[in-house]
């Protein structure tokens, strides 16, 4: 048994120490906000957060998170999370919206550490996160809304 914490609540799963977290996230857990993309770490549609930082969770071996802090689209805290959603929203940036949990958990460990970030700072966070409908300019506009509503305190 491997016994985690996603989302603050506490999980004791028995899987192979080597399964990718993302199949334990979506299939053992039954959280499935987090995609399956690529499975190589290449388009970003499985990030979560470990401990803070954005990983591939489909790369990422189940043991690597024991006893570590996992965290997913559906457990972002509403204060990072709701200036972000309802950014997204208002800048229109779902087409498919497959890889938008993975965009808005990347986007959240960029505010988390810049609180106004450049577009060069957007650029070079955003990089590994692939959206196929090619909404990259509204994501930048709802990354630079959602960090004028955190600065405001607003949330929105």
């Amino acid at each position: 048994m491997i016994k985690l914490k996603v989302n603050r609540k506490e999980y004791a799963v028995d899987v192979s120490p080597d399964t990718p977290l993302l199949w334990v996230i979506r299939e053992t857990i039954g959280l499935t906000g987090t995609k399956f993309g690529c499975g190589a770490a290449q388009c970003g549609a499985c990030t979560v957060h470990l401990d803070g930082e954005a990983v591939r969770s489909c790369v990422t071996a189940v043991e690597r998170a024991a006893g570590r802090e996992v965290v997913t689209i559906e457990g972002l805290p509403d204060d990072l999370g709701m200036p972000l959603k309802d950014a997204w929203i208002a800048e229109d940036v779902p087409q498919c919206g497959y890889c938008q949990s993975g965009q808005i958990m990347a986007a959240a460990v960029l505010l988390r550490e810049t609180t106004r970030p450049t577009d060069e700072d957007i650029d070079d966070c955003m990089t590994g996160n692939i959206c196929r409908c090619g909404t990259y300019p509204r994501i930048r506009r709802a990354i630079h809304r959602a960090a004028a509503a955190l600065s405001k305190g607003t949330g929105k």
